[in-house]
């Protein structure tokens, strides 16, 4: 069993930066492939990024390409969200999740455990 706790969210301006992260305890993370999702109001749940076990293999949704960097620090326990250059639509309650296997997945119900999520809000 993990707990996850996602923190970081709150208000920024379009065009600025953000950072989340996701502190695991109960067991060590580097046991879980680790992905960030986001859910806007009327809208499911979808996948914002995701990281093997190890962190060497990354996967971004279309619409956050070449601006939201993931990333983990096994000695941490700690899973990152970097997101730069955010825009309006970014706004979303941010789930951070996390899945017993090697490679993460764009699949919500692949992934065993989840954070209680932390909001963004960009202002236009």
């Amino acid at each position: 069993q993990v707990q996850l706790v996602e923190s970081g969210g709150g208000l920024v301006q379009a065009g600025g930066s953000l950072r989340l992260s996701c502190a695991a305890s109960g067991r060590t993370l580097s046991t879980y492939a680790m992905g960030w999702f986001r859910q806007a109001p009327g809208k499911e749940r979808a996948l914002v990024a995701a990281i093997n076990r190890s962190g060497d293999t990354t996967y971004y949704a279309d619409a956050v390409k070449g601006r939201f960097t993931v990333s983990r620090d096994n000695a941490k326990n700690t899973v990152y969200l970097q997101m730069n250059s955010v825009k309006p639509e970014d706004t979303a309650l941010y789930y951070c999740a996390g899945r017993s296997h090697s490679r993460g997945s764009y699949v919500p119900n692949d992934y065993d455990y989840w954070g209680q999520g932390t909001q963004v809000t960009v202002s236009s």
